[in-house]
């Protein structure tokens, strides 16, 4: 039986019992050397598939997105260790390849909440981040839809959900910075046009973690040309070049209806000043604007 098909009940039953193992052994547990912290929506999923396929990478334990450092800070980080190997697997690749084993995770939301930067500059020393960006556009479009059909957006017109984006988010970063465990269902779900802010997000990772630990890449790029960018991650990450992964595009939703040409008109003036800061970080135009 795989994952798939294990019933919800019997999955949480099973990752309990994972975690409270996890948090016995905590002191033997690896910590990511590496983190993918975004876009949402920006094939983070996939990346996450190809690079679980290297054979020094070990992946989280339990699930790809932790959300330690926005939403479950107050775990502690026990419970955070409990989502890793045991240091022995990383020893075994060590004496196997010369190399030792790296493990990490992919939580989007990190890019975005106000605390995330400074807690995982904190708490993990020199860790490396890889941010996805894609057309803002489409991205918020593609956001928009996930988020109605995992039940999180009860708008399912997207111009409606967008008209709401200002008064669902109104004080809401405010209120998360001034209180480390509050939680804004909004903020996290319904941000459709600041998700696609990423030169501030950018800017705001590169303050705590330093602008040399952070990776940017082109989710357009990675999809037309995937061994290019996993090459360019495998050097940004100090791993050896041993072959290839199979590549897989993963949560790829059909698209039901297409977005309006006055919606997208809008959008991609918006987003115009917020593509041209991102320049500085990809080193060229975005895909989308060239």
């Amino acid at each position: 039986m795989n994952s798939s098909t294990v019933p919800e009940p019997v999955k949480r039953i099973i990752h309990a019992g994972s975690r409270s193992f996890g948090r016995l052994t905590a002191g033997s547990r690896m910590l990511p050397s590496f983190l993918i912290c975004g876009g949402q929506r920006c094939g983070t999923t996939s990346l996450y598939r190809a690079l679980s396929q290297h054979p020094l990478i070990l992946k989280a334990v339990l699930h790809k997105g932790v959300h330690y450092f926005d939403t479950n800070y107050h775990r502690g980080p026990d419970w955070y260790r409990a989502h890793f190997p045991l240091r022995r697997a990383a020893e075994k690749l060590l004496d196997e390849h010369g190399y030792p084993g790296q493990t990490f995770e992919s939580s989007p939301y990190y890019l975005y909440h106000p605390h995330a930067a400074a807690r995982i500059a904190r708490d993990l020393p020199g860790v490396r981040v890889i941010v996805l960006v894609r057309d803002p556009v489409e991205r918020a479009f593609s956001q928009h839809a996930h988020e109605v059909a995992r039940g999180f957006e009860l708008e399912a017109d997207f111009a409606r959900a967008l008209s709401l984006e200002t008064s669902r988010l109104r004080g809401q970063h405010a209120r998360l910075t001034a209180d480390p465990f509050a939680y804004s269902f909004a903020h996290q779900h319904h941000a459709y046009r600041a998700r696609g802010e990423y030169a501030i997000a950018l800017e705001q990772l590169a303050h705590q973690l330093g602008r040399d630990s952070i990776l940017v890449q082109e989710a357009e790029e990675f999809f037309t040309d995937p061994k290019t960018v996993y090459e360019r991650v495998q050097n940004f990450l100090g791993l050896p070049h041993l072959g290839f992964p199979e590549f897989e595009q993963h949560n790829a939703r059909p698209r039901e209806t297409e977005l309006p040409d006055e919606i997208r008109a809008e959008l991609r003036a918006h987003f115009a000043p917020h593509d041209a800061a991102l320049t500085a970080w990809l080193g060229r135009t975005p895909a989308w604007r060239a």
